[in-house]
């Protein structure tokens, strides 16, 4: 199936889970944010929320820093 992932249409597997979507990226969960169709997914979700054909994904990574 395609979905859009960060602005680019790419292949993934069907029913594949945002857990299983992120491990295939090499992205740890405990440091992103995920968002489908303009939605917010807990993290306690993760492993059980499908993706489906054109769906929007967002991951964004959590950057620490500030002034020194």
């Amino acid at each position: 199936m395609k979905i859009r992932l960060n602005g680019k249409l790419i292949e993934a597997p069907d029913d594949i889970t945002v857990s299983n979507l992120l491990t295939s990226l090499g992205i740890a969960e405990e440091r992103v944010a995920v968002e489908v169709n303009l939605n917010i997914i807990k993290k306690k979700f993760y492993e059980t929320h499908v993706l489906h054909e054109a769906d929007e994904v967002e991951v964004v990574n959590f950057v620490g820093g500030g002034s020194v």
